[in-house]
This record gives C-alpha cells, sequence and structure tokens, in this order.
C-alpha cells in the first residue's frame, strides 16, 4: 500500500499555481475510505455534494488507481451542475440565487477544469487519452440526457444548442479540456481523438451536434481530414473488402445505396454529420479533402516520408472510391460541392486507373457500384450538365466526329459510360413517371390514383437541366450517331418532368433550329409521347413563338428558319392527307401537323409583319407559311385587311428581288409563294378579294413600281422624293407643296387650266431620263401580275367553294383547259380601282359621253390620264382584264373618253406621213379600240378597225377615232345594256337594240374605198 499511496512522484504533476501538501499514506487511507463511503472519517458525517467532488479532486491528484473512480464520480457532479442550471433556465430553483450557487458546485467546477488542464499540460501523453475518451463522452451523455428538459432547444436548432451549453460552466469547461487534449493529439496520435468523436457522434447524435459544430470551428483543416481518414479505416472495418472473400460468400455488401444512416455502417453517418456542419463554413477545405482522396487513392507510387504504411494501403485505396460515392448518397451538400470538380477530373488517364481498380471487382459488387452512382447523378444538386456532357463524350463511339479537343477514349471505358448512360435514363425514366425501384408497371387499379394522389417528385438532375434546354436541343440536332438518341430520349423526359413550360421551350427550339428534314422530325418524335400526357402542347409552343417573334429575341437566320420549319409541318399535313385519301391512315405527323396549322392560322395577324420583313430570307420564310396556312373563319374585317395589304406589298417585293437577280432560284419561289396566297385570300371572302385587287392595281402603279413593269418614274421633285416602293410614304411635304406652281388652286373641269412648261429665267424642263429596264425581265412581270388578277378574278366566282386554296399553289395558274370566267364583280373592283389611281378627282358616276367639243374643258385631265398611261404601260393590260369582265369596263368611262380625246387631238395636230411615225400613239389606239371591242363597249364592227390603223394616215385614223366617239356618245356605256347568260357564266350585249348602225360606219367606209390597194384583204371584217 505505500508503494501505491506513495505521493512522491505525483510532485510534478500538480499544478504549480496552487502547490498541495504532501499526504501521508494514513492520510490517503482516510481520503479514500471517505470517498468510497461518503462519510467524513474524522467527524462522522455524511459529506456534502461539494466535499465529495473535492475529495475526488484530491484523490484525482495524488493517487494514480483513484483516476478512473474519480472521473466516474465526477460525472455526477458534472450532472448534478446541468440539472441545477436547466432548473435556473425553467425557473424552477429556489430564489433568485439559483440552486447551483447554493450547491457550491462552481469553484468546484473551476476546480476540476483546473486540475485537468494542468495535468494535459504536463503529462498530454499520459493524461490526454483519458481526459479526451472522458470529456467527450461525458458532453454526449449530458447532452442526451437533457435534450428533452424544456429549457433546451431542439436539436436541429444548432446555434442556440452551442449557445446554451457553452453558456453552461460544466460543458464550456468539458469543451475546454477536450479541445486542450485534441490540440495536444494532434500532432502524434490524432486518430484516436477524432476515433472518440466519431463513437460518441453516433451514440449521441443529434443532440451531441453542438460538440461537433464547435470542434470543427476551431480545428476545421484537422479535422476534417482526421475525420474523412477514419471513416475511411471504419468503412473497410466493417466489411468492405475490395470484394467479396471467399470465407463469407454471402456477405452483403457495403455498397448498397443506404437510404438511412441504421442501415449503413457505423461511422459514416457520424462523419457526413460532422462535414455536414463544417460545409457551410469551411466548403472549399472538404472539396479540396475529398478530391485528395481521391487522387491518392489512384497513386501507384510509394507513400511519403512520415505517413504511415496503413494510411496508403492499397485495401484502403480501393476502398476510397466507394467510401466516397457512400459519403455522396447520405449528403446532398457534399455531392454538390464536389461532383462538378470531379468531373473535370476524369482525365483518359484518370479513367484507366479506374478502369484498372475495378476490374478485381466482383460483378455483383461492381453492379451495385454502378447503380449507386447512377443515383447519385440524378440526385446532383449540381453539376448535372458537366456530367452529362462528360458521359455523353465518353460514350459516343469513336467513328463520330465530336467538337472539342477531346481525345476518344478506350473501348472498355466507352461501353462502360454507354451502360452508365443507359441506366441513368431509365433510372431517371423510373423517376420521371414515378415508378419505384422494382416495379415495372403500376397495378392497374391504382395507377391513375397514384400518379394524382404523390406529390410530384423533385430529381435535382433533372431540375438543373431545365435551364439548359436550348443547349440540350442544340446537341440533339447534330444527329451524331447514338449521342442524339440518348439526348433525345433526356429531352422528353425533362419535358414531361418539367411540365408544359419546359416541353414548349423544346419544341419551340427544335422548331427554331432544325436546318434538315431529319432534324425537323426530331420535334415530332419529341411530341408523339408528350401528347398524351401534355394536351395543348403545341399550341402553346406555337404562342411561345410568337412571343419570341414580338420580343425579336430571334435573328434574321434563327426566325426565318422557324417560319419555313412551321411551314414544313403544316405542308406535311397535306401530303398525309394525300396519302390517307389514296388509302393510306394518317399518322402521329399529320396529327402533329393540323395542330400547328390551327395554331399558326390563330396567330397569322401575328406573322403578318414578316412578310414585310427587311431580310428577303425571312420575307420569303413568312410567305412559305402564309401560303399553307388556312385563313381563320374567326379573323376580324381588320385583320384580313392587314393580312392582304402584307400579302400585295411582298408580291411586290417578291417581283423586286427576282427582278434585281439577287434571288435567282430564291426570288422565283418567293414569287410562287406570294401567288399562292393571294390566291387564298382572293378565294377566302368578297372582302379579301376586294383588299387583294384594290392593292393589287394600286401597287402596280405606284411610282415606286412602275419600273417593274417597263414604266417611267416619276420625275424627283426634290432631292428628298421617295423612289423605292420599299419605303412608305411618309406624308407629303408642305414646302414641297407650296414649291410646286399650279397647285393652289385646282381649274380642273374648267375652261381656266394652267400647264407649267418650266421656270422663267432657267429655260425648259430636262428631260427625266431613267436607264432602260430589261424587256425579258419586264415581260415576266407582266405575266406575273396578269396571271394573279385574273386567277383572283376567276377564283372569286368558282373557287369559292374550294377555299383550301391548293390550286393556287401550283405554278400554273389556270390549271384546267378552259379558263374560268372572269367574275363582273371582281373586274368591277379593279375598275374602280383603276379609275381612281389614274383620276382620284373623277365620280364614278360620269358614264355618260358627251360630244367632242366637251373634251376642251377637260384638257388638264385628258392630259394626266394620257400621261398615266404612257408612264404605265401596265394600264392597258389591266384595262384588258377589266373588258373580260363584263361589263365591268363601263366604270372605266371616263378613263377611256380621256385618253381618247387625247389622242383625237394628236393624231388631229400630226403631219406626220403614216401613222407608223406616232408609234405610241398608234399602239395606244389600237389598244383602246381592242379593250372597248373585248368588253363590248363598241360593236364588233366598229372594235376591228384598230387592225387598220398601221395602214392609214393620221387624219384617216382620226376619222376612224371620231365614229368610235360619235358610236359612244350616242351608245352610252351602261350596265344595265348587258345581260347574264346562265349557260356560259358570262355577261353579253345585244347590240340590234342599239339601232342602225351604218350612220356610224361611213367615215369608215370611205377610208377602205380610198386605200383598197392596201385594205382589199380586210374588208370583209367591216361587213355589218
Amino acid at each position: 500500500m505505500s508503494a501505491v499511496f506513495d505521493g512522491a512522484p505525483l510532485a510534478a504533476m500538480q499544478s504549480p499555481q496552487a502547490p498541495h501538501t504532501v499526504l501521508s499514506p494514513q492520510e490517503l487511507a482516510l481520503e479514500i475510505k471517505a470517498f468510497i463511503s461518503g462519510v467524513d472519517q474524522a467527524q462522522g458525517r455524511k459529506l456534502s455534494v461539494r466535499d465529495h467532488a473535492r475529495c475526488a479532486v484530491r484523490l484525482l491528484r495524488t493517487v494514480p488507481a483513484c483516476r478512473a473512480a474519480a472521473l466516474e464520480h465526477l460525472r455526477g457532479v458534472y450532472d448534478d451542475y446541468v440539472l441545477a442550471f436547466l432548473q435556473d433556465l425553467e425557473g424552477d430553483g429556489d430564489g433568485g440565487a439559483g440552486s447551483s450557487g447554493s450547491l457550491g458546485l462552481e469553484d468546484v467546477i473551476e476546480e476540476i477544469h483546473g486540475v485537468l488542464s494542468d495535468f494535459i499540460r504536463l503529462n498530454p501523453k499520459a493524461w490526454a487519452p483519458l481526459v479526451s475518451d472522458w470529456a467527450v463522452d461525458l458532453l454526449g451523455q449530458l447532452s442526451s440526457k437533457h435534450a428533452s428538459r424544456r429549457g433546451a432547444p431542439h436539436s436541429s436548432s444548432l446555434n442556440e444548442l452551442l449557445q446554451l451549453w457553452m453558456s453552461c460552466t460544466a460543458t464550456r469547461s468539458l469543451m475546454e479540456n477536450y479541445s486542450q487534449c485534441l490540440a495536444a493529439m494532434l500532432a502524434w496520435c490524432p486518430d484516436a481523438c477524432v476515433d472518440a468523436l466519431l463513437d460518441t457522434s453516433v451514440q449521441h447524435s443529434p443532440h451531441f451536434d453542438w460538440v461537433v459544430a464547435h470542434i470543427g470551428s476551431s480545428f476545421p483543416g484537422t479535422i476534417i481530414s482526421r475525420v474523412l481518414a477514419c471513416g475511411l479505416k471504419d468503412f473497410c472495418a466493417h466489411g468492405y473488402q475490395g470484394g467479396v472473400s471467399p470465407e463469407t460468400p454471402n456477405q452483403q455488401s457495403p455498397l448498397l445505396l443506404c437510404t438511412t444512416e441504421k442501415s449503413c455502417v457505423p461511422k459514416i453517418g457520424s462523419v457526413v454529420g460532422i462535414l455536414g456542419h463544417l460545409a457551410s463554413r469551411h466548403a472549399d477545405s472538404i472539396k479540396k479533402e475529398l478530391l485528395r482522396m481521391f487522387q491518392e487513392s489512384l497513386a501507384h507510387r510509394q507513400p511519403p516520408s512520415g505517413t504511415a504504411v496503413r494510411d496508403s494501403s492499397p485495401q484502403l485505396r480501393r476502398a476510397t472510391v466507394p467510401f466516397l460515392l457512400q459519403l455522396a448518397a447520405l449528403s446532398p451538400t457534399l455531392l454538390g460541392a464536389v461532383s462538378a470538380e470531379l468531373v473535370d477530373s476524369l482525365r483518359p488517364p484518370v479513367l484507366l486507373q479506374l478502369q484498372e481498380q475495378f476490374q478485381a471487382l466482383p460483378r455483383e459488387e461492381l453492379d451495385n457500384m454502378v447503380g449507386l452512382a447512377v443515383h447519385l447523378i440524378s440526385q446532383s444538386p449540381a453539376g448535372g450538365p458537366r456530367v452529362l456532357r462528360f458521359l455523353v463524350d465518353t460514350a459516343t463511339p469513336a467513328s463520330v466526329i465530336m467538337s472539342g479537343p477531346t481525345s476518344a477514349p478506350q473501348e472498355g471505358i466507352r461501353e462502360a459510360c454507354d451502360r452508365l448512360l443507359q441506366l441513368l435514363l431509365l433510372h431517371l425514366h423510373k423517376l420521371v413517371y414515378n415508378r419505384p425501384d422494382g416495379e415495372d408497371v403500376y397495378p392497374p387499379s391504382s395507377s391513375s390514383s397514384s400518379a394524382f394522389s404523390s406529390p410530384p417528385r423533385v430529381i435535382p438532375f433533372l431540375e438543373e437541366l431545365r435551364g439548359h434546354v436550348g443547349e440540350l436541343c442544340a446537341e440533339t440536332l447534330k444527329l451524331e450517331r447514338k449521342r442524339h438518341l440518348w439526348l433525345h430520349q433526356l429531352l422528353c423526359l425533362l419535358s414531361v418532368y418539367g411540365g408544359p413550360s419546359v416541353a414548349t421551350e423544346a419544341l419551340c427550339r427544335l422548331l427554331t433550329l432544325a436546318r434538315t428534314p431529319e432534324e425537323l422530325a426530331l420535334a415530332s418524335q419529341l411530341h408523339a409521347p408528350l401528347s398524351t400526357c401534355l394536351p395543348g402542347l403545341l399550341p402553346a409552343a406555337v404562342v411561345r413563338c410568337v412571343a419570341q417573334i414580338h420580343t425579336q429575341s430571334l435573328g434574321s437566320k434563327e426566325l426565318g428558319q422557324l417560319l419555313n420549319n412551321l411551314a414544313s409541318v403544316i405542308q406535311n399535313s397535306e401530303e398525309e392527307n394525300k396519302g390517307a385519301s389514296v388509302g393510306g391512315a394518317p399518322g402521329v405527323q399529320s396529327s402533329m401537323a393540323a395542330q400547328v396549322g390551327a395554331a399558326v392560322s390563330a396567330h397569322l395577324h401575328d406573322f403578318c409583319p414578316l412578310l414585310l420583313h427587311g431580310n428577303p430570307d425571312v420575307s420569303q420564310a413568312a410567305a412559305r407559311l402564309f401560303s399553307c396556312s388556312q385563313l381563320s373563319r374567326a379573323a376580324s374585317p381588320a385583320e384580313l385587311l392587314v393580312i392582304s395589304r402584307a400579302a400585295v406589298a411582298h408580291f411586290f417585293l417578291a417581283l423586286r428581288l427576282r427582278a434585281g437577280g439577287n434571288g435567282g432560284k430564291d426570288g422565283g419561289h418567293s414569287v410562287s409563294y406570294s401567288i399562292r396566297l393571294l390566291s387564298r385570300l382572293a378565294a377566302f371572302s368578297q372582302l379579301t378579294l376586294k383588299a387583294v385587287l384594290q392593292q393589287l392595281v394600286e401597287g402596280a402603279l405606284h411610282r415606286g413600281n412602275t419600273d417593274l413593269f417597263g414604266g417611267q418614274r416619276e420625275e424627283p421633285d426634290s432631292e428628298n422624293a421617295l423612289a423605292s416602293s420599299l419605303t412608305p410614304d411618309l406624308g407629303a411635304s408642305l414646302l414641297d407643296i407650296n414649291c410646286k406652281f399650279g397647285t393652289t388652286v385646282n381649274f380642273s373641269g374648267s375652261v381656266w387650266s394652267v400647264f407649267h412648261a418650266g421656270v422663267i429665267g432657267t429655260g425648259l424642263k430636262t428631260p427625266h431620263t431613267v436607264p432602260p429596264s430589261d424587256p425579258e425581265q419586264v415581260t415576266q412581270n407582266l405575266q406575273t401580275l396578269l396571271a394573279v388578277a385574273v386567277h383572283c378574278c376567276s377564283s372569286s366566282s368558282g373557287a369559292m367553294n374550294s377555299s383550301n386554296g391548293t390550286a393556287g399553289g401550283n405554278c400554273r395558274y389556270l390549271p384546267s383547259e378552259e379558263p374560268a370566267p372572269i367574275n363582273a364583280e371582281a373586274a368591277k373592283v379593279i375598275a374602280v380601282a383603276l379609275v381612281e389611281s389614274v383620276c382620284p378627282d373623277v365620280a364614278n358616276g360620269e358614264l355618260v359621253w358627251p360630244p367632242e367639243e366637251h373634251a376642251r374643258t377637260t384638257v388638264e385631265r385628258d392630259i394626266h390620264i394620257r400621261r398615266c398611261f404612257e408612264g404605265n404601260p401596265v394600264l392597258f393590260h389591266l384595262l384588258r382584264v377589266v373588258a373580260a369582265g363584263r361589263p365591268a369596263l363601263c366604270y372605266c368611262s371616263v378613263v377611256l373618253r380621256g385618253l381618247l380625246a387625247t389622242l383625237l387631238a394628236h393624231w388631229e395636230s400630226s403631219r406626220e406621213l403614216t401613222a407608223l411615225d406616232s408609234p405610241w400613239h398608234l399602239q395606244a389606239s389600237c389598244l383602246l379600240v381592242s379593250c372597248m371591242g373585248e368588253g363590248q363597249l363598241l360593236p364588233p364592227v366598229l372594235s376591228n378597225v384598230h387592225e387598220i390603223f398601221p395602214y392609214l394616215t393620221p387624219f384617216e385614223v382620226r376619222l376612224l377615232l371620231l365614229a368610235v366617239w360619235e358610236y359612244m356618245r350616242g351608245n352610252s356605256p351602261m350596265p344595265q345594256k348587258f345581260s347574264f347568260s346562265a349557260e356560259k357564266g358570262l355577261f353579253y350585249r345585244d347590240f340590234s337594240r342599239d339601232g342602225d348602225l351604218s350612220r356610224y360606219l361611213a367615215p369608215l367606209y370611205s377610208v377602205l374605198h380610198k386605200n383598197i390597194d392596201k385594205l382589199g384583204h380586210l374588208c370583209w371584217r367591216f361587213q355589218l
């Protein structure tokens, strides 16, 4: 006993600040007895809590054999103090002083803290492991025991818990002692201290989390690295051997997916908790340490000097990757912190090392690891696009040309990534469609109810991809082998998961970016599975496209491609309908095309401004879309008029594009699309017919379009004169009007007429010369314009029943052998528009022809009419169209009268030998009489006189034209003189009702007799 209770060896361990007297063996024996019995051996009374605690402290100082017993007794002292502290907070103590003060334990706690601190400082290797285990275990017991007290905050309130326990003297002193032990042990034995922390965390979590948070904040770098190292060792110690050993063939692999901490290895849950507490402030340190562990696990070199051999053993290296996967599975925070950087580090050499490391794993173990990786990818909250690009690039076959400096991986690595990608898509499919793992399909009875009763499942991987729909669509449209199939399947899953917003964005992107029919087919393939779960998807996609047009978020190239793709989809509907009529069945594409066509028809007024887009490709694409779209019957008159105006304006733009040679083949396509569009509009309703015809006439006579049809532009009045139809009229300038002579007073219709021939002092006006137009191009433009006008007038009578307008899409404007008759009402629209354009100051009621002398009062107006015909040769062709729609030419009476009056004046004043010396006037006279004859304003005898004009002198031509005037004065062109023939669908005029015609033919016969040598072969044309 004397050797046991000898106090001399303990003199060095006593605190120098508070020296104590060395006790004799007898005194030590009395102290031990008093400590064991709890009774003062000298006085025979029971020791108080305070005295009993001091007795334990004295034994702790002097008797090494009593350390365990003393520390165990001090547990109760700390427990009593904490209980009294919490009771004071709850208001259950006596008075305001508190029960802890009455017990007198404050100074005892401080004394215990001082003694333990001195022991650790003087002999850390002996005392630090003992005190650290005791302190951390006592902290765990106190936290768990008093967690249910009313004054203790909930375990989820970590900041409140930390504030509560650090304000308590007992727990604060324990924390300081443990921190002192940890600081001393980290230099030579860190694992023991961290193991104790992990064991206590497993046993008392989550009430122990405040201790972990405080210790981790005090030693972040060391705690992170040592916690991970201890967790890895514990992971290996609990069953992971890098495969199933022969002795334990039925052992369950620790890589099985853990959903709760109880089903995992014991300490890994504590490791996750500690790192989770440190992640808020030390995320970078945790990320660097995890990446360092991963990189060191792949190194084959020997460990550096000073590193323990067991820390770099092959077993630990093989277990590092599975251990990191388990950590990521239990902590989404760690997964999100390390996933992006981990993917960036997976270079070809690293992949080869991973392949070599996993080749030795059994099939079951490898399948479990792949399944865990698939789960982690689907639950990754960050770095999803990087992971997806890595998997797709690595799994792409070597034959596919990939963009970027990525080298082709080895075949084994490629097959592994291919399998991983396929499993990921399958797993996402189950998650998206709410199918639990292990079940192929839902029971029929609960399939519908489960889909609506269960809350939507959040998939972090797809959540992050929602912001990368555009990039995903662009990659899918590259149509690389296998690659686009994976991405298209993922895009479908993402659309189902994200709902209508993501699905409409995906469809809109595909419709915008597709450049070939094969790429455009991906849109219909995406719509096919989505149509069953997302109704109304295509109309929403079209609305989104319209919104992009309004916000001008698309470039000209993308905008033109979108319009062409929409037109291609709608045209597929027509092809499908033709195939179905032959005997086939309509497919999925026809359903999509019909829905797109209906949606586009409802928004044609939104696409209307694109017909006049500054980019020719965009305007051509818009015309193509309009030409194959149905006009909505619900469209308002205002919308129809706007569409009609834009369609006619685009028609002239297309003609100019073709004439300019910039469009080539595309210009011809643009013209054909415009013709088909105008035919659809003309056949749609009487309102659109009148608007189209009126705009066609006004556009053909516009000063910016006259050169297209062989005419001359008006002389520029100023430098700011508008010379192109591409620029809209911005209004007249008051200054320009005032500078013009003779515009302030209009003397039209009276004998007072003013002619402006120049400015005094500057001489006559200089003639305005323009470069001649290409005759072939002018002829082509005239044929196109007349074909459109004739087709519109013809469709108004017979094509109303075929409002789909398919006949208008052919380049052959009148496909039938016998052309359809021109509708009289449509021809009347052209006539009225022509009169308003040539002489707008004339009322439409002036149909009666006055005597020839009356022409002297309308000289200015007649000259203006003649100048219009001189500058616009298309007027004669338009008159021919009007004449074909009898009796519409009657409404052009004022124009015919003015032109005939000027021709009479010219032939009267002409001193040429023959009429051939005035080519334009001769041609105008012939065309005028021919039109009047075709419109049946003249009888056949008089309508043929133009055939002999080239053989006559100017005076003789005047005589014949004067005979025409006299006939028109005696037989005014009234529509009432025409009768309708139901058999032929035309109006005819019976000239026998007009009386004797011979009195108008005397000049004709006189001319024939005088020129019988030249006109004898034409006399039969003038017999009654």
